[in-house]
């Protein structure tokens, strides 16, 4: 119930995206402060304090937005391409709040002196340039890898990892996962003869189709599911048959593939042709 809370599923939005908004005005509008006094020249009340007031209050903000950003984090699947620019982009924020904490260390301890002094104006600029990339990193994780887009609208689990049988024959049926480990409306992501699937399952049947919507590559596992059998891309929100893979909604216009799978023993197995 926490984790879909910090998701944002509850608003219908993603928490993470609306939370940082406020502390990088805040820590920008500090550093904006800082030029202003170090050009003018102004005093504790003009300039000096604002910049300290306005950091404080980007730090409470920081440190509000962590929890759901590290509840992003933690359902970005282990073999998506995009994970160790997440990580580069978390650690990039936590070193960016821990400069700005120790400038606000810094900048108490100098309470009283007429002009800001070198090192907090030099942390700020640190500060700024680190978010500053961290927020390119967040952008291209956004935009280029769908990273968290979507996920808001799904109420089950994302599979953090995608399986891949030691046994991958050219045809015929291979047994992917025990029918247990597939909770029902839960899906799991599959490699069989080079080709990543989606395993769903829904009211006790079994499904498996392609892993990318043929519209721009959404990720099927991570979508929703909808009435009369059908997937909805958690991207762009186009929707197929998971029986036949036919689109039933745009924007995709070309059909997913979908695959033979039967239980046999308690366990998933499904069929890939060989070409």
């Amino acid at each position: 119930m926490l984790k879909q809370l910090l998701q944002g599923k509850p608003f219908g939005h993603p928490l993470h995206p609306i939370l940082v908004h406020l502390p990088i005005g805040l820590f920008l509008l500090s550093f904006v402060f800082d030029v202003a006094g170090m050009i003018a020249g102004g005093g504790m009340d003009s300039f000096i304090r604002p910049a300290f007031y306005t950091m404080a209050l980007g730090i409470l903000g920081a440190l509000l937005a962590a929890a759901p950003g590290l509840v992003d984090y933690s359902d970005i699947r282990r073999d998506h391409p995009a994970k160790p620019i997440a990580t580069r982009h978390m650690l990039l924020n936590f070193a960016a709040v821990a400069i700005y904490i120790g400038n606000a260390a810094v900048r108490c301890s100098h309470w009283n002196q007429p002009r800001l002094g070198v090192l907090p104006f030099v942390l700020s600029l640190l500060g700024v340039g680190i978010l500053s990339y961290s927020g390119y990193l967040g952008g291209v994780m956004v935009y280029d890898d769908g990273i968290a887009v979507g996920r808001h609208r799904r109420r089950g689990k994302t599979p953090l990892e995608t399986i891949v049988p030691a046994d991958q024959p050219r045809d015929g049926f291979v047994a992917v996962a025990d029918e247990a480990r597939l909770e029902d409306r839960q899906t799991l992501r599959a490699q069989v003869n080079g080709v990543v699937m989606t395993i769903a399952k829904v009211d006790g049947q079994v499904y498996a189709f392609q892993e990318f919507c043929t519209h721009r590559f959404g990720p099927l596992s991570e979508g929703c599911f909808e009435a009369n059998g059908r997937i909805k891309c958690p991207w762009h929100g186009s929707c197929f048959d998971m029986r036949s893979g036919k689109v039933t909604q745009g924007p995709a216009k070309e059909d997913i593939r979908a695959f033979d799978v039967v239980v046999r023993d308690g366990k998933v197995m499904v069929r890939v042709p060989g070409d």
